[in-house]
Order: structure tokens, then sequence, then C-alpha cells
């Protein structure tokens, strides 16, 4: 009988065993291989997450849900490519994607906002201050 409490509380001791996916070690259970489009994938993702603020600030949940983006975002863009190439595409499931792949973005809190955009205008305090030294100058 002591032997079994033992054996049984050394099991609990142990790591549970987690998979490559928790771990981070992996993006997928199965290993999609080295192809442009896992490539593209892996990049999206990379970017998406920055967007949001970086790997160490995700909750589990914006992760899951940066990595159904990343999957919409690679099958929007492989059907662009299709379209482009000149063969047909689903309309309505593009357009689908598309909006689903919105809605997405919204819930991990990325906006509509155009790059470089804050760069182009100036601070409020700035441009006032830099009128009044216009005015100031003109008056001189």
């Amino acid at each position: 009988m002591e032997t079994e409490i033992q054996a049984s509380s050394t099991a609990k001791q142990r790591r549970p065993i987690r998979s490559s996916v928790t771990t981070g070690k992996r993006l997928h259970v199965v290993r999609p291989g080295d192809n442009a489009w896992s490539r593209r994938f892996r990049d999206v993702l990379e970017l998406i997450i920055d967007d949001i603020g970086g790997p160490e600030v995700l909750s589990e949940g914006q992760r899951q849900i940066a990595g159904r983006c990343a999957t919409l975002s690679v099958e929007c863009e492989r059907m662009e490519g299709q379209a482009l190439a000149g063969d047909p595409i689903n309309v309505e499931l593009y357009g689908s994607l598309t909006d689903r792949l919105g809605r997405a973005l919204q819930r991990l809190g990325l906006k509509r906002v155009k790059r470089g955009n804050a760069a182009l205008m100036p601070d409020l305090h700035d441009y006032i201050d830099g009128k009044s030294t216009e005015v100031d100058e003109v008056e001189a």
C-alpha cells in the first residue's frame, strides 16, 4: 500500500507534457513544411502580433485570434493571386473571408489607421506654437 502511495505522489510531481505548439516551438501541431505559403503565414502572424504589442503582452485568446487572422490573410492573398493570374475565384467566399478578417482584427483591437499619417500630422501644441511665432515675426 505504501509503495502505491509513493508511486502516485511521484507521478503528480512530474512536469506535464506540453505540445510544441503550447511551448511556442511550432506554430501548428502538424508541421506544414517549408513552402512559400507557410513562410508567408509566419511573416503575417509576426506582423499582426507586433501591431498589437508583441508576443510578451498577448493572452492566449489574442494569440489564437492572431493566428486565425494570419490564416484568413494568407487565404485572401492566395485568392487574389489566382484572380490576378486570370483564374476564376469564388467572389462570395473572398468577400466573406475579407469581412471575417476585418472583424477578427477589430477584436484584436487594431484600428484602421494609415501608416505614416501620424508623422505627417503636426502635434497640436507645436502647430499653435509655430503659428504664434509666425504672428510675432510678421508684427515685428
